[in-house]
């Protein structure tokens, strides 16, 4: 059995805990800050705990004999675990977007004798180490465009959305600026701009750049492609009204209004479709060649449960490189990048197959 410490049990943490412990081989203990928060874990899968991650003597505490810890927190609380997990010889896992905490993360992992795996989930996460394995069977770079979106199936406001996960997270990709690579130079680039609008399966989607997609592939891929950018996918007129509130009524600046407002006027759904699309080109056998992977995964009865498609996609890739670290098949120490799993090991995991 492997001791894993859950923080956060909300959307997604919840769902971890239950595809963890619907394997007989996880013992759980989930924690949040107070006892309302954990309501959503059931008490026959994990030891409950009531724990403020801001106090480092009861997270240390709490660290004590787990293995594994897993943050399904807020992005800005990421640091301090990784290093509270670093002191106390843990796995690191989390699933931010955010780029400086990556960065700050990275520096923890400096040196460390356990492994520190950052961005796992959809999108920094699988996309990723779908853009990577694409990537290696070309022998020159030419672009690499990811593509990514959490949509409702039945939209019915102006917007044409819902809320599907973390509303923070979401204000994140709409405001902070975005990772790209252009005619071969890093560079930063707006959020909500570079618009385009493409079909699949008959339906019609927009795209726009937004942050934190890239995860790591702007460094793994420097030096060797030509673009590489990654955009959010919604339905057409969508980015029309997120541009108005973000930067028209500058809520951009006001974030916590921000998120008052979306969660007061959006409401949530397990009703969803996630749909991953990357494209790939480049040179092979002396030819330019285009290689492509497309699938959309749906909301779905697991054990029972009705989840949502964000819900097992994010949760599904975590559980999934949490598994590959215990098989072996990821980098046992220091800095891990979602790409550095192998795709083909991914999807064969029993997490990885809810992609497949």
């Amino acid at each position: 059995m492997t001791n894993v410490l859950l923080l956060g049990a909300g959307k997604i943490g919840s769902m971890i805990c239950h595809l963890l412990h619907a394997t007989g081989e996880y013992t759980v203990t989930v924690a949040d800050r107070d006892e309302a928060g954990l309501r959503h874990v059931a008490r026959d899968e994990a030891r409950r705990l009531v724990l403020d991650v801001a106090d480092p003597a009861a997270l240390a505490d709490a660290l004590a004999g787990h293995a594994v810890v897993i943050s399904a927190l807020p992005y800005y609380l990421n640091a301090a675990v990784a290093e509270a997990a670093r002191a106390a010889g843990a796995h690191y896992f989390d699933l931010t977007e955010d780029v400086e905490t990556t960065r700050r993360v990275r520096a923890i992992a400096e040196g460390a004798d356990t492994a520190f795996v950052p961005q796992c989930g959809l999108a920094p996460g699988f996309v990723s180490i779908v853009a990577a394995d694409l990537a290696k069977r070309f022998e020159t770079l030419r672009d690499v465009h990811m593509r990514v979106g959490a949509l409702p199936l039945y939209p019915n406001n102006a917007l044409k959305y819902n809320l599907t996960w973390s509303t923070d997270g979401l204000i994140n990709e709409y405001c902070n600026p975005c990772e790209a690579i252009h005619e071969g130079e890093l560079r930063e680039v707006l959020p909500l701009q570079e618009l385009e609008t493409f079909s699949l399966d008959g339906v019609e989607y927009e795209a726009f750049n937004t942050s934190g997609g890239l995860g790591t592939l702007c460094s793994t891929l420097a030096g060797r492609v030509h673009t590489l950018n990654y955009k959010t996918v919604r339905y057409p007129g969508h980015r029309d009204h997120v541009k108005f509130l973000a930067r028209d009524l500058r809520l951009c600046e006001r974030r916590d209004l921000f998120k008052d407002v979306l969660e007061n006027a959006v409401p949530m759904t397990k009703q969803d479709v996630v749909l991953v699309f990357v494209s790939v080109s480049g040179q092979q056998d002396g030819r330019l060649m285009q290689e492509s992977f497309a699938r959309k995964i749906y909301n779905a009865r697991i054990g029972g449960t009705p989840w949502s498609a964000i819900q097992i996609t994010t949760a599904a890739g975590v559980c999934a490189m949490v598994d590959l670290l215990r098989d072996g098949k990821l980098p046992q120490a220091g800095f891990v990048r979602q790409e550095d799993a192998d795709l083909a090991d991914f999807l064969a995991n029993r997490f990885g197959r809810h992609y497949a």
